[in-house]
């Protein structure tokens, strides 16, 4: 028995052996891509478009496809007939699905928005009108799909598809100084939308929001470029405490080409508006500067009245949400972490409660849509546990719920316009994306795609299997994830090196297939280090209480339990507790960093990537959700900020930034470059010209970074000449 048990564990070790390790080229040539579906957009009936392109002819097309046999029934347009167009980047349809919005040379500013050249093309004539000879942004058909609305130099025009003549609507749009119809910086990046004007759904009216961020402060970046001399990038940033742009509501009517204020109380914030299914009333979020006091209001267009519909309060903030829906009586759909958990609710068109839809300690994490003939609502939510996502349906008085998808693990729903079916795409930590085909009753049709040829690859390599596990220390329980070497034996030691990025309502440990960052992981694995993972206070999907617990001390509480969560590892008789280290990005980064400097007895190294080193750095509207202005709350600003105890610094720290950062700017990692020069303490240092945050764009800009980390991680954490198998003394 003896000698089949050494013979066993012999071939093992050659069947490893003889497998490869991850390499960095890899990760990032492209060798491990996940093959995905285009993004669909669902059609009217049970049909369904993707964007294709074709290889043969080089030419774009938008195909139109049956949910019910996922066959194509018919291609709408083809880049190869247009004149003058030889593909396309985006497409998108007017309401009853003749025409298309067509764009090319897509041109990016910030995060989600970008410039590009926009045509109309009907389907039935097969015809193609430029909308303006200009770049524009956020071209939108009118609902009667006879003119179009697109923003330009900060004004907002309409375009008659008819009589081919353009409207200018607002006229005082300027560079850094007012916006019309679009979003300033910190609108687009923290509440995430660009386009801020709506037609009216009998296309009467455009409701718009003007910015005038005149006295907004100014941030400016030198960018580097190729010429001789640089240039530099100029735009409106509303750092922490200062003042914001004047946002104010206004509603074009077409046939008198009047614009109109709409006055709507006291408020810092217009972070939505949308008509509702009555074509004169319009509906608009604000919020209080501290983002804890929602008002929802509904506008009579006709004469321009306001009404306090909903009004939710909280003793610290209140997430922005997209799950506003309106029914056919004007009744609307809201979810609300008001009892503790996000649930959906459904009010009455005055704004009263009828009930609450969704129950119990668990959170909805996406609606989707309702069937208004069934009164069956779809959604998505955390209640297979608080790492995986499933679909569920449920009745519109809150029975009759239903799980629609059966495997554990992330599953995420494209619904058919009426609900009639949805494809669902689903993945977990040991099985790459599969997209599947289902019935609006959860019953799975056909399997659509799956990385089958991936996994085949995968098994030449060695990867290890990622462990979920739950972390306690004396301040909570909290989900983590393990990667062990590869040849793991318990028996010997190995450096740990730690990953999260542990921001407010964010999740790092959660049950889906690999990104880029899981194969780095899986590299370290190969030379010899163990990984772990682990969501602290404030991460999101366990209710508001633990994800608010941070509020007003951003940070603290999340670098302590990262420092405890290294000690309670460290007891474990395979982890080396003098070799641990921890990387992170943005607010990771200034985690990392904090743990370095706070935890410089149990962190040995530390890289930060992009990060916040002080939160008077950050912009408004994310920083004062969690900590309120500066000048109410010095301490929970500069109290956790490392540029004051830089001083504390013992172990190896890599610090990297993209030059470019619009987001997070180049500024902090600048000023904690300073403070850590002043406390003679040494440190590396990469800037990466002109990057932005994602420090992505250039040649082999990601593959360089990568290297340089690994080669950071390979010089100063474990013993290298044992290979990190020292066994414990």
């Amino acid at each position: 028995m003896k000698k089949l048990l050494i013979l066993i564990i012999a071939i093992t070790s050659i069947a490893t052996a003889q497998k490869k390790n991850v390499t960095l080229e890899e990760i990032w040539n492209g060798t491990f891509r996940t093959e995905r579906m285009n993004s669909l957009n669902s059609m009217n009936g049970n049909f369904y478009t993707l964007q294709n392109f074709n290889r043969e002819t080089k030419s774009t097309t938008v195909d139109k496809y049956s949910y019910a046999t996922l066959e194509k029934v018919k291609t709408l347009v083809d880049s190869k007939n247009l004149h003058g167009l030889k593909y396309f980047e985006s497409y998108s349809f007017n309401n009853n699905e003749t025409k298309l919005i067509l764009g090319v040379a897509t041109e990016p500013i910030y995060r989600r928005s970008s410039l590009g050249v926009f045509y109309v093309y009907d389907i039935a004539s097969k015809t193609l009108q430029q909308i303006d000879e200009d770049k524009i942004q956020e071209p939108t058909f009118s609902p009667d799909s006879k003119k179009v609305a697109y923003g330009k130099n900060n004004n907002i025009f309409i375009k008659n598809l008819e009589t081919n003549t353009v409207t200018q609507i607002t006229f005082d749009g300027k560079k850094n100084n007012i916006i019309n119809g679009i979003c300033d910086w910190v609108y687009e990046e923290e509440f995430g939308f660009v386009k801020a004007f709506e037609w009216s759904g009998d296309s009467k009216n455009i409701a718009f929001l003007r910015f005038d961020e005149s006295k907004v402060p100014t941030y400016s970046m030198d960018i580097v470029g190729k010429d001789l001399y640089p240039t530099q990038q100029v735009f409106k940033y509303p750092k922490a405490g200062e003042k914001n742009a004047v946002v104010t509501l206004h509603i074009y009517t077409i046939n008198s080409a009047k614009t109109s204020k709409i006055n709507i109380g006291e408020y810092e914030y217009i972070p939505r508006i949308k008509w509702t299914n009555n074509a004169t009333t319009l509906s608009a979020i604000t919020l209080n500067r501290h983002q804890n006091n929602l008002n929802l209001y509904f506008i009579n267009a006709s004469n321009f009245s306001t009404k306090i519909v909903l009004n939710e309060t909280n003793n610290t903030y209140i997430d922005i949400h997209d799950n506003l829906t309106f029914l056919k009586d004007n009744s609307f759909i809201w979810t609300s972490e008001k009892d503790g958990f996000n649930h959906i609710y459904h009010y009455s068109k005055n704004g009263e409660l009828i009930n609450q839809v969704t129950k119990g300690n668990w959170e909805v994490t996406n609606f989707y849509t309702i069937n208004e003939k069934t009164k069956t609502l779809y959604y998505q939510s955390v209640e297979d546990g608080s790492i995986n996502r499933t679909i569920y349906s449920i009745k519109l008085n809150g029975k009759g719920k239903k799980r629609l998808t059966n495997a554990s693990g992330t599953n995420s729903a494209s619904f058919s316009k009426n609900s009639a079916y949805f494809i669902n795409t689903f993945s977990d930590a040991n099985t790459p994306t599969i997209y599947t085909l289902h019935n609006g009753k959860g019953k799975q049709l056909k399997e659509i795609l799956n990385n089958k040829k991936l996994s085949e690859k995968l098994e030449s390599y060695n990867l290890v299997k990622k462990e979920f596990f739950i972390l306690k220390t004396a301040n909570g329980e909290f989900n983590a994830w393990m990667l062990k070497p590869t040849n793991f034996d318990s028996s010997k030691e190995y450096p740990l090196f730690m990953t999260q990025y542990s921001g407010p309502g964010s999740q790092s440990v959660s049950n889906r297939w690999n990104g880029a960052n899981d194969y780095w992981y899986q590299h370290l694995a190969n030379l010899g280090y163990i990984i772990v993972c682990v969501d602290g206070r404030g991460t999101g999907f366990k209710g508001a209480d633990f994800k608010k617990s941070t509020y007003l001390n951003l940070v603290k509480y999340e670098t302590i339990d990262q420092i405890d969560a290294a000690k309670e590892l460290a007891k474990l008789n395979y982890i080396d507790a003098t070799e641990i280290g921890i990387w992170g990005w943005s607010f990771g980064g200034h985690m990392s960093t904090n743990c370095l400097l706070k935890g410089n007895d149990v962190f040995k190294m530390a890289i930060a990537v992009a990060p916040v080193t002080s939160w008077r750095f950050y912009d408004t509207i994310y920083t004062e959700r969690f900590l309120q202005t500066p000048q109410e709350n010095p301490t929970g600003y500069d109290d956790n900020s490392p540029i004051n105890y830089a001083d504390k610094l013992k172990g190896k720290f890599l610090l990297v930034h993209g030059s470019g950062d619009d987001n997070v700017h180049v500024q902090n990692t600048m000023r904690l470059t300073n403070a850590l020069i002043e406390a003679n303490k040494p440190f590396d240092l990469a800037i990466y010209p002109d990057r932005t945050h994602g420090i992505y764009r250039g040649k082999n800009t990601r593959l360089h970074l990568y290297n340089k980390m690994t080669s950071f991680i390979k010089q100063n954490l474990g013993d290298k000449s044992t290979h990190f198998e020292l066994k414990k003394q």
